[in-house]
């Protein structure tokens, strides 16, 4: 049975989280394919971070992204994860990954691994099909690096480099409101580490790194936030898993 089309303006989902932070998702994906699309406000600037499929138009159907002074970030650059990111013009990555963003191929972005029915439960608009499906090149790609202060105004942000699941993988961390975005490393949920390019050592090393801030909230690229205590007891819990 083929899956029925969702209309552009239902593609896409908003919901207000504390912290000036809001959460932008695409709830016809399944939940363990469907990327988190995290906004933050700032008084200079605003800030997106990760950008989805991409099979509808971002900016053009979720208004809180359509503002101008908007600063992109990739925690990484598989497909789920950079679909629209040439909505913002100027994109943020990882230095270890920015080759990737520049020129965002199926294979290495993992599309020609995961993008199938399977993956949805219902499907984008007419014309979109998977074997059609490409990523755009941001028109500029920025690389980021490790221990950088992203600058809101009032508000700033942390680039913590956290590789494992991906070479360039970053989280963002702002130590005001204890909140980390952490990205693909880790969230509640079934994570993925052997992927063409993951590395279970440096998987290990993050989230050690991770573990010893003092987080209140955790914003992940997939499934629903959660607490700092819930962060330590899953870094725990996956340590002892691999024995590391």
């Amino acid at each position: 049975m083929s899956l029925r089309r969702i209309n552009e303006k239902q593609w896409y989902r908003t919901t207000p989280k504390a912290d000036g932070i809001t959460l932008v998702d695409e709830p016809w994906i399944k939940p363990f394919y469907r990327c988190n699309i995290w906004h933050v406000q700032g008084s200079k600037r605003g800030m997106v971070v990760d950008f989805g499929l991409g099979a509808v138009p971002l900016r053009e159907q979720v208004a809180l992204l359509s503002e101008r002074n908007l600063l992109a970030v990739a925690s990484h650059t598989h497909f789920d994860h950079i679909g629209a990111a040439h909505e913002f013009g100027c994109c943020h990555v990882h230095a270890a990954e920015a080759d990737i963003l520049t020129s965002p191929d199926n294979t290495r972005t993992l599309a020609d691994q995961f993008l199938s029915d399977d993956m949805f439960e219902a499907l984008p608009p007419a014309p979109y099909s998977h074997d059609r499906y490409r990523i755009q090149a941001p028109q500029m790609v920025s690389p980021l690096k490790d221990g950088e202060i992203l600058d809101l105004g009032n508000r700033q942000w942390e680039v913590i480099h956290t590789p494992g699941h991906s070479p360039g993988g970053i989280a963002l961390w702002e130590t005001k409101t204890q909140t980390l975005i952490s990205g693909d490393l880790i969230y509640d949920g079934p994570l993925i580490e052997d992927l063409w390019h993951s590395d279970i050592a440096d998987y290990a090393a993050s989230m050690r790194r991770l573990r010893q801030l003092p987080v209140r909230t955790v914003h992940g690229g997939h499934f629903p936030s959660f607490s700092g205590q819930h962060l330590r007891q899953l870094i725990d819990d996956w340590l002892r898993q691999h024995e590391l």
